[in-house]
């Protein structure tokens, strides 16, 4: 194995360990675990909350008048700054909804026009309570995220876990940290980090698409929370056993079907996939991730570019991403509060739930689909059931479902990440297919 300096060595491990303080190692609260990220956010938020409303506002209000002031302009509009340029020139499509984003967040902040818009349960959910999140999530995730990515932690993961990654759930190995950093700190962090990846080309469509629509499961945290409303807290063992057991189902068959499979396996370039993870005679999976870590680290070479890239990843995150999230998690929300659309969506699960033996199959048959809409929701409707199976069964498969429009669903939307709307509803549609069957097994073993 080539010999590297301790300088050079010392570049890549120091920020790379810190990175995976910052976004993975599990912090004990008062509330339960997190990591340092969401503790850092978690506190921002509070010292600004009285603010953080009016803030959102403007930030969507700012990408919708840039937007709709580059697409009048023509394309040359921000033609000397290409960031800029990728930032606010874009579709008429998402003109359009970074349009009806800042109607929504207007009318959400000073409480105008109907009510079922502005409500808490709707606009004011994603105004005053999500957004506030993320606005503080992506000012720290998109600050730190260079630790990441710019010091080769994903090379030398990608290196030890290609053998695992690649045969399960084809992807490569660096895909691994992406998972982690969803399921031991927040789904949006996976998805933000994904999202670099691919458009710097460590990704293909296919498994970019693959990673956030399968990996991005929400922290242990917020399963607690989940467990809490449905009244089974003391079960949290058995039921994250469960979810471990039904998603990694799932990420195993959801990559070997359409629409994942059918995706391009090309990279943003349009170039197509190569084996780079290819192991040389001479090294190991752990020298070979070792060498191509020290590689990347030695590109770094100033704090500048650093908190540059860094800086990009925040206005790309604000700006690009939280407009979308407003207008279609307040869409989808308006929707299952408003009108029975998941209520008849349902009704078709009615027989097959009875067939699982599941108790409450009408209760439970109104739940299933309405997660789309927001994650939170198939717990606060199934809390009330007197079964224990049933309310298991039901909170289990809403964290599998992993695809809520009101957050991770509107996030992958806002990036570059090529999954549709459609994409997000039928792989939403084949997970609850996957993962619901299994779930029952197990739960009907546990009661």
């Amino acid at each position: 194995m080539k010999s590297y300096s301790f300088s050079q060595i010392i570049k890549f491990i120091i920020p790379s360990l810190l990175g995976l303080f910052l976004f993975l190692y599990p912090l004990p609260t008062e509330e339960g675990f997190t990591i340092p990220i969401a503790f850092l956010a978690g506190t921002l938020q509070d010292i600004l909350e009285s603010n953080l409303s009016l803030i959102m506002m403007i930030v969507i209000i700012i990408t919708a008048g840039f937007t709709a002031f580059a697409k009048l302009a023509g394309e040359s509009t921000f033609s000397k700054s290409p960031f800029l340029h990728q930032l606010f020139y874009t579709t008429w499509f998402w003109t359009i909804t970074r349009l009806l984003a800042a109607v929504f967040a207007i009318m959400v902040y000073f409480q105008i026009g109907p009510e079922f818009v502005y409500s808490e349960d709707t606009g004011g959910m994603l105004l005053d309570s999500l957004l506030h999140t993320l606005f503080v999530t992506f000012l720290f995730a998109g600050l730190f995220l260079p630790f990441l990515t710019n010091f080769g932690l994903l090379e030398f993961f990608g290196g030890i876990m290609r053998n695992i990654m690649r045969p399960l759930f084809r992807l490569p190995g660096r895909a691994s940290v992406d998972s982690l950093a969803s399921w031991v700190g927040d789904a949006t962090i996976g998805v933000l980090l994904t999202n670099k990846q691919y458009e710097e080309g460590y990704y293909t469509k296919r498994e970019a698409a693959i990673i956030s629509t399968t990996f991005s499961v929400v922290s242990i945290t917020f399963t607690l929370v989940i467990l809490q409303e449905v009244r089974l807290a003391h079960m949290f063992l058995p039921f994250y056993l469960t979810i471990l057991i039904a998603g990694g189902a799932a990420a195993f068959i959801m990559p070997r079907i359409p629409p994942l499979s059918k995706m391009p396996n090309t990279y943003i370039s349009g170039k197509e996939r190569t084996d780079d993870e290819k192991i040389p005679a001479s090294d190991n999976v752990f020298t070979h991730g070792f060498k191509n870590a020290v590689k990347r680290a030695e590109k770094e070479t100033s704090f500048r570019t650093f908190f540059i890239d860094g800086g990009k990843n925040i206005f790309d995150m604000w700006f690009a991403v939280t407009p979308v999230v407003m207008a279609f998690g307040t869409l989808a929300v308006i929707i299952a509060e408003y009108t029975p659309l998941f209520q008849w969506l349902g009704m078709p699960f009615v027989p097959i739930l009875e067939l699982m033996q599941i108790p409450f199959a009408q209760e439970a048959s109104e739940t299933i689909l309405i997660g789309f809409a927001d994650m939170f929701l198939p717990a606060i409707l199934i809390t009330g059931v007197e079964a224990e199976i049933t309310r298991f069964i039901i909170a289990a498969l809403s964290v599998t479902q992993l695809i809520f429009m009101s957050e991770v669903g509107g996030l992958i939307l806002g990036t570059k990440i090529p999954v549709s709307f459609r994409h997000l509803a039928i792989i939403f549609l084949m997970r609850t297919v996957i993962t619901l069957p299994i779930i029952t097994i197990i739960a009907h073993l546990l009661f």
